[in-house]
């Protein structure tokens, strides 16, 4: 897991109590001391690039003196950073290495946001505070200014662009004892179920129970992010798109990512398999078809993958590029962004079918006719419209 948040909003306070319940922490905040600790390459380099004022007497840097170099000079900052960053990233590397299987590992980064290293977690916990309680924390307990507080948090990713990247924001502003329930919850319910999972490369089971909701606008925000794990898992060109009912700003739905993975071949899909099991994206078990809709053949294969993590549901649909269910998934998600009153129909459709089913198989037969009487409005649409197909 990546641990972040900004200065003051207490996230050294969460590690503990993950630490308490059994994590392994890696705190990039000692290890990029550790780094630059004198006798060190990564001393010498900074010296090397900061002149020798940055030392104190007993041979360690002296930081203010250092910050006091950076401090409103974002080219000095970023040199610095391309010392300490690689160091600590390889002793993170060699602490996780060194962990046991079944271990939970929170990593504790101060600017995982701005480094932009979201990706390479399974699941990124963000830790936010109002801004006057971080100023006061700051002069209680580091014993800085009010000004000086105020320009710390103004350096940072604001509390919008970390929430972002969030799988899980934690809200610190009040007492520990509430924080300690957040993270028991947490670590009981989440994080010990995904791990067994992402180990024994299961996906966490799907809701059999029938739950149509409203629209969230984070849906594309949440699909984001995964697609980005699934892009760092397999590298940077994988063509993974958003699709489905989650895909369509205003439409009703299952609260379940749809997620398409474009491949040459299956063979290609097979071999991408254990990266994304790694990923905590595993196969599922069976064979998988899409209806052709019309196209001779009637299925077509794909492959099936679900998210390790239950606190976010997910299929990953892996389809041959070119193929009818590949098509179809683009060209409906497409006429339905773009024609509301084909939109709205379907909205009012799901809520006639959630009212006669109350299990999600029998209300995806319910849909099957619609989907064949969609395939056609689409096909006419995208013959009228010029649409290609694209991600």
């Amino acid at each position: 897991m990546g641990l972040t948040g900004g200065i003051g909003a207490g996230k050294s306070a969460v590690a503990q109590r993950l630490v308490q319940r059994g994590a392994i922490l890696i705190d990039s905040d000692v290890l990029a001391r550790e780094v630059v600790a004198a006798g060190t390459d990564g001393q010498a380099e900074v010296v090397a690039a900061f002149g020798q004022e940055i030392l104190g007497a007993d041979g360690e840097l002296d930081r203010p003196a250092l910050g006091a170099k950076i401090f409103g000079d974002p080219a000095a900052r970023r040199h610095l950073e391309t010392i300490i960053h690689p160091r600590v990233r390889a002793g993170a590397a060699e602490m996780l290495s060194s962990a046991a299987p079944d271990a939970i590992v929170v990593n504790d980064v101060p600017l995982l946001v701005e480094t932009g290293i979201a990706a390479t977690f399974h699941l990124v916990i963000v830790v936010e505070a109002d801004t006057d309680r971080r100023i006061r924390r700051l002069v209680e307990t580091r014993g800085m200014t009010e000004e000086q507080a105020t320009a710390r948090i103004a350096a940072q990713a604001d509390d919008a662009v970390r929430r972002a990247a969030a799988d899980v924001v934690i809200t610190n502003n009040t007492g520990f004892d509430e924080l300690d329930a957040r993270i028991e919850d947490l670590w009981t319910t989440r994080l010990l179920p995904y791990e067994e999972n992402v180990r024994l490369k299961r996906h966490a089971p799907h809701e059999r129970a029938l739950h149509v909701v409203p629209s969230d606008p984070t849906w594309p925000e949440q699909a984001e992010r995964v697609i980005a794990r699934i892009r760092h898992a397999l590298g940077g060109e994988a063509e993974v798109s958003h699709i489905g009912s989650t895909a369509v700003p205003g439409l009703p739905a299952k609260d379940l990512l749809d997620l398409m993975l474009a491949v040459p071949t299956l063979d290609d899909a097979d071999k991408a398999a254990e990266a994304l099991a790694r990923a905590g994206l595993p196969q599922r078990e069976g064979e998988w078809f899409d209806n052709a809709r019309g196209v001779p053949g009637k299925t077509w294969p794909k492959r099936l993958h679900g998210n390790a993590d239950p606190g976010r549901s997910v299929n990953l649909h892996v389809r041959v590029t070119g193929s009818p269910g590949w098509r179809f998934a683009l060209l409906m998600r497409d006429h339905l962004r773009a024609d509301t009153a084909a939109r709205d129909g379907y909205a009012a459709a799901k809520e006639r079918w959630a009212a006669q089913h109350s299990d999600v198989e029998s209300y995806a037969d319910a849909k099957e006719p619609w989907f064949d009487a969609e395939a056609d409005a689409a096909q006419s649409w995208a013959e009228a419209t010029g649409w290609q197909a694209a991600g």
